[in-house]
């Protein structure tokens, strides 16, 4: 069962859609959002239905500025507001009777899956992380053996004012284009362009082929940095050949070694995008292996029979 829902987030109302399972309550619930400029109706609404089914409730919403939720300035991506998004998401998930507040995971898709790793490294409810083809970056983190820049990142996501002056602004320019040399985008690679062309173009989706990046300077977006503060149980899904320079899995796996509490990686074929296609065997692969992390780590034995 699906709802139209809405929830507030840095001064603008973020749209999504809540699933309730047929199931009987306190459930578990997951937050998921999409990657790079993308919508709720893109695909991961797809993976919703998957979780729904197995029993756990799911909060799936568009990023501040993107899709059908309101906030200016509008296809504007900026890390601390996303992770601030998660916080509220996860704060307005638990004002619903039938949610258990001890049970909750975060979700993030490429590009979102860096504010889903710092979140759950700083915020105690979150119970479970589970992140897809993660971009987290081009290289690896610089060294930070005091602690003190992901120190500084978690304070800037907490309270910390931001500051557009204190980062490198990119765009506005498209998501995708067809010819880098007469137009260049955000997402180079023709796999980029061929997925969302495919599914942003479809009734309904309110994607747009427009995007400005923030990229924070002070302190700089290196969210492999707080891995070592995330004790929830983790699962990475890593592509061997990402084709996105900034989900290099190289960088993903040296997150994923920072990582303090349980964890899991599994490789995942198809590249950046494979798992966004619906129907497909890669998607199918992809959602039974995270639904069954899901259900292993925040359903009791009984609810799984």
């Amino acid at each position: 069962m699906r709802q139209d829902v809405a929830f507030e987030s840095e001064g603008a109302e973020l749209s999504g859609w809540f699933y309730s399972p047929d199931t009987p309550p306190p459930w578990p619930l997951v937050i998921l959002t999409h990657g790079t400029s993308a919508t709720k109706q893109m695909v991961l609404d797809r993976y919703a239905e998957v979780f729904e089914a197995a029993g756990l409730a799911v909060l799936l919403y568009d990023h501040r500025g993107f899709g059908a939720s309101g906030g200016k300035p509008r296809q504007q991506i900026n890390p601390w507001i996303q992770s601030r998004e998660y916080r509220d998401a996860i704060t307005f998930g638990t004002t619903f009777d039938d949610i258990d507040p001890t049970r909750i995971a975060v979700w993030g898709d490429s590009y979102s899956s860096g504010a889903a790793l710092v979140v759950a490294a700083l915020d105690e409810r979150v119970a479970a992380l589970v992140v897809q083809c993660p971009a987290l970056g081009r290289d690896v983190p610089p060294n930070d053996s005091d602690g003190s820049l992901r120190e500084s990142m978690k304070r800037m996501v907490r309270s910390g004012t931001i500051d557009p002056a204190a980062s490198e602004i990119a765009g506005p320019m498209p998501v995708v284009w067809d010819d880098q040399d007469r137009r260049p985008s955000a997402l180079k690679p023709e796999t980029a362009f061929r997925w969302f062309t495919g599914y942003g173009t479809r009734p309904g989706t309110n994607w747009q082929n427009e995007v400005t990046i923030v990229r924070p300077k002070d302190p700089e977006w290196s969210p492999g940095l707080c891995a070592p503060d995330v004790s929830c149980p983790a699962l990475f899904m890593v592509s061997p050949k990402d084709e996105m320079a900034r989900a290099n899995p190289v960088v993903a796996r040296d997150a994923f070694e920072r990582l303090a509490g349980p964890k899991e990686l599994v490789d995942i074929p198809g590249g950046h995008f494979g798992l966004l296609y619906y129907p497909s065997d890669t998607f199918d692969q992809a959602s039974a292996t995270q639904s069954r992390f899901l259900t292993e780590n925040l359903l009791s034995p009984g609810d799984r029979e």
